[in-house]
């Protein structure tokens, strides 16, 4: 016998809708509530589709957000395949223009810097104040879009390889065992944190190992312990002509708008154009 069916309460609707709608259906569905309710869509979305313990299903797609030592950055696991090989640092929205995931990512406010690991995306939020809930739902959506569209996750292929602990001819000896160390041992410690740790430059006279941290390890308040106690550590019991082990920052972008913003407000604080505003 068919049984009648029973209203669903507003909170069984909001974990089932989510969960039936394809991103595009649940776009229309949003528009049209926000022109009827007068708000933007993008508010309502939001809240139509809350994360479900740190992650969301659709479209056979189980995407894991996971924390990083770094309060300011999370990891996305989509179970998929992220990059077939190597890593990707993308430290400005500059930078993410050659990545469709990247340019999606950097496109949601409060994102700072974007980072590709073989298998997770790391995401870092420019501010403290800015609380995760409500990032999550975007950046889950903005992957679950790039996956659906079939686009390439970078327009230029010869950047999916580690360039930097390839082993050249004029490498010396102990060049070619920094370099084995680090991409055997090291880096992948550095990306379970969700970051990475690239090759710069080794100074023979100093023994002075330069190196660059990536993603989530780029902004740390941490990097300086692991830098030392893990990465210089390792490199100086088995490689002994190194001696201290020293991190590069990223160089600012002299094109980014929000770099020349800030450039532009630290100017008129320290010269005579900046006024307080009257009270």
């Amino acid at each position: 016998p068919w049984l009648a069916p029973q209203p669903l309460s507003p909170s069984a609707v909001n974990l089932l809708v989510p969960a039936m709608l394809s991103v595009a259906a649940k776009r229309a569905v949003g528009f049209l509530g926000a022109k009827a309710l007068g708000q933007p869509a993008s508010q309502l979305l939001r809240r139509s589709a809350p994360p479900l313990a740190g992650a969301l299903w659709q479209r056979s797609m189980f995407i894991e957000a996971h924390p990083t030592p770094n309060i300011n950055s999370l990891k996305f696991h989509p179970g998929k395949t992220v990059l077939p090989a190597g890593t990707m640092d993308f430290p400005n929205a500059r930078a993410g223009m050659k990545s469709p995931l990247a340019k999606a990512i950097f496109r949601i406010d409060g994102v700072s810097s974007v980072f590709f690991g073989p298998d997770f995306v790391t995401v870092t939020k420019g501010s403290d104040d800015l609380p995760w809930g409500e990032l999550k739902p975007e950046i889950f959506a903005a992957i679950m879009d790039y996956y659906s569209s079939g686009q390439p996750i970078v327009s230029d292929d010869a950047e999916l390889s580690h360039s930097d602990t390839a082993i050249n001819e004029d490498d010396s000896e102990v060049v070619a065992l920094i370099k084995e160390l680090l991409d055997t041992r090291i880096r992948p410690a550095v990306q379970d944190d969700g970051g990475d740790i690239i090759y710069v430059d080794f100074d023979e006279p100093s023994g002075v190992v330069t190196v660059k941290l990536q993603g989530a390890c780029s902004t740390c308040s941490s990097s300086t312990i692991t830098l030392k106690t893990g990465v210089e550590n390792m490199l100086m019991h088995y490689v002994p002509e190194v001696t201290e082990v020293v991190a590069i920052d990223d160089e600012p972008d002299p094109m980014d708008p929000v770099q020349r913003q800030q450039e532009k407000f630290v100017a008129e604080m320290a010269g005579e154009t900046y006024k307080t505003p009257a009270c």
